[in-house]
C-alpha cells in the first residue's frame, strides 16, 4: 500500500495578545533554547522585538536576521546565520515566512511561523514560493512545528492584505474545479478530503464576506483560521493542487509581465472570476463576494492595463505546464481571451 506523509503543526495559537506568550509556547513545545528570528525591517519593530523579549524572558538565547526578498540569496543568508541555533522563528508577511520555512527545511531545523499579515495560506503550508533566476518557484519545504498568530497585530496591518488573503481563499473554488478536471482527463492523484477542506474554507469566507470589516479582530480571526484550513488541505494533498489552479497560473503570468505586480491574492481573485466563467460556473458570485470584502474585481481596480490582462491570459497555460487546468495544453486564442475578460467585466 502506498503511504503519504502529511505534515501538520503540533500546536496552532490564534487569538489576540499572543505575542507575549511566545517564550511560553516555545517552552511547551520543548524546543531547545537557541532561537533565530527571521523578520523584516518593519516587522521587527511591529512584532520581532516583542517576541525576542518574550523568548529571552524564558531563558532562550536569541538572535535575528532581517530579509527583504523571498529569493535564494535570502535563504542562503539565513542558512549561514543559523549554524548555532536549534530552531527558526519566521516573523512577518509571506516573503519572510517563506524564507524562514525554506531555510529551516534545508538546515533540518524546527520552524515556527508567526504571521503579521493574513494575505495568503503560506503561513502553515509545507510549500514556499522562492525566486530564482527563472522567477518565483513553489518549492517543497516543511510545515511549521507551531503557529503563533496574534490577531491584534494582524488586524493592525493594512486591510488590503487581509482582503487579499480572502481573495486567495476564494480562489480555491476554481482550483478544485481544475483539480477535478485533471483527475478526469489526466488521471492525476485527487484527494477528496483535501478538496473538501479547501472548499470549506472558500465557502466560509463567502458566507461571511459581508461581515469582514477593517479593524475587527473577529474578522481577522476568521480569515486566519480559514487560511490555516487551506494550508492544511495542501499538506493533506501533498501538493498545492487544492489551492492553486488556472487562477494562480494567471497570477504568475501577471508577475512575469509587471514590474510591480499587485498582491498575490488580489491577482488570484481576478483570475478566479474569469476561470469560473470558463468552467461554466457562477462567476458573478465570485465577483460579488470579492467586492463585498473590498478586493479588486477589475483591471482598473487592480491597477493593471487591460492589454496586460489579455497577455497574461494568453500566457497562463505556459506556467507549470505539468499542471493541467481548464486552460488546457494550448491555452486561449486572443479573441477568446479578450471576450472572456470583457464578458466577466474585468476589462471594458
Amino acid at each position: 500500500m502506498d503511504s503519504r506523509k502529511i505534515q501538520m503543526p503540533r500546536e496552532v495559537h490564534i487569538g489576540p495578545d499572543l505575542i507575549g506568550n511566545t517564550g511560553n509556547i516555545c517552552n511547551d513545545l520543548r524546543l531547545d533554547k537557541e532561537a533565530l528570528i527571521v523578520t523584516g525591517n518593519t516587522t521587527f519593530n511591529i512584532a520581532g522585538k516583542q517576541a525576542m523579549d518574550s523568548l529571552e524572558d524564558e531563558g532562550f538565547t536569541v538572535d535575528y536576521i532581517k530579509v527583504k526578498d523571498a529569493d535564494i540569496d535570502s535563504v542562503n543568508k539565513v542558512q549561514d546565520k543559523s549554524e548555532n541555533f536549534s530552531f527558526i522563528l519566521g516573523i512577518g508577511g509571506g516573503k519572510v515566512i517563506d524564507v524562514a520555512k525554506m531555510a529551516s527545511n534545508n538546515t533540518e531545523l524546527y520552524f515556527m511561523s508567526m504571521p503579521t499579515t493574513a494575505s495568503h495560506d503560506g503561513i502553515v503550508s509545507p510549500l514556499a514560493s522562492i525566486k530564482d533566476s527563472k522567477g518565483s518557484v513553489s518549492m517543497k519545504a516543511q510545515a511549521p512545528l507551531g503557529v503563533i498568530a496574534d490577531t491584534n497585530i494582524i488586524t493592525n496591518a493594512s486591510f488590503r492584505l487581509l482582503a487579499a488573503g480572502c481573495a486567495d481563499i476564494i480562489s480555491n473554488f476554481t482550483a478544485i474545479k481544475d483539480w477535478k478536471l485533471a483527475k478526469r482527463l489526466k488521471n492525476v492523484y485527487y484527494s477528496e478530503s483535501a478538496a473538501s477542506l479547501s472548499e470549506m474554507s472558500s465557502k466560509l469566507i463567502t458566507k461571511y464576506s459581508g461581515s469582514i470589516k477593517e479593524g475587527l479582530e473577529e474578522s481577522t480571526r476568521l480569515v486566519v483560521k480559514t487560511l490555516f484550513s487551506s494550508g492544511m488541505a495542501i499538506s493533506i494533498a501533498g501538493s498545492s493542487r487544492p489551492a492553486s489552479g488556472s487562477e494562480h497560473k494567471f497570477s504568475h503570468a501577471l508577475d512575469q509581465l509587471l514590474d510591480k505586480p499587485a498582491l498575490h491574492g488580489e491577482q488570484c481573485g481576478i483570475g478566479t472570476i474569469m476561470m469560473m466563467h470558463l468552467h461554466g460556473g457562477d462567476w458573478k458570485f465570485i465577483k460579488d463576494n470579492l467586492a463585498k470584502i473590498g478586493a479588486p474585481t477589475t483591471a482598473e481596480e487592480l491597477g493593471v492595463d487591460p492589454e496586460i490582462i489579455i497577455e497574461a491570459l494568453l500566457n497562463a497555460h505556459k506556467i507549470r505546464p505539468d499542471r493541467y487546468t481548464i486552460l488546457g495544453d494550448n491555452g486561449l486564442s486572443c479573441d477568446a481571451a479578450r471576450n472572456l475578460a470583457i464578458k466577466t467585466e474585468v476589462i471594458e
